[in-house]
């Protein structure tokens, strides 16, 4: 790599369309969950030999704070092959400056993952694009589950506890 590269650039909104819808759900969900958090930005690096496309990683609001590897070009393709793609970048950046997994499900308290959404979906949607997923407890009866699409962590309720004792009013 030659000394002389340029410094990382901000993308400009429609360079990448497909990466900038994605952003905008991960952004959702970022401040549905973080909300003293600024909204993540793209961030291009020069290519490293003539020919390469530049290098885009998902940055923190700074534009320079970045984690884990760059964004595959062939994610930007597809809409649910962008939004996979930029919520794992946008996780490994946020989990690296918060030192804690993120987002959490909220019924176990652990990380939850990107995986592909199915039925059964929390957020009421049943979708089979992009979603969080969640590994579930260690009891049988408490399994793995999709917590939500990507981008529709805002939209969820409280979750249903079918076994959690119901208050007795007027005592």
């Amino acid at each position: 790599m030659p000394f002389d590269t340029p410094p990382p650039r901000p993308l400009l909104p429609g360079e990448r369309p497909l990466w900038d819808q994605a952003l905008a759900l991960v952004n959702r969900d970022l401040a549905a969950t973080l909300p003293d958090w600024r909204p993540l930005c793209l961030l291009a690096h020069a290519p490293w030999a003539e020919g390469e496309p530049e290098q885009v990683y998902v940055s923190l609001a700074d534009g320079a704070s970045y984690h884990g590897q760059p964004l595959w070009p062939g994610s930007a393709t597809s809409l649910d092959a962008a939004v996979s793609a930029v919520a794992e970048a946008a996780q490994d950046t946020v989990m690296e400056f918060l030192w804690q997994a993120w987002p959490v499900c909220p019924v176990h308290n652990l990380g939850m993952h990107v995986g592909q959404g199915g039925q059964g979906g929390q957020d009421g949607r049943d979708s089979d694009g992009p979603a969080w997923w969640c590994a579930g407890g260690t009891d049988p009866k408490d399994p793995d589950h999709t917590r939500a699409a990507v981008g529709a962590l805002d939209t969820l309720q409280r979750p249903h506890r079918p076994n959690r004792k119901r208050r007795r009013r007027g005592r």
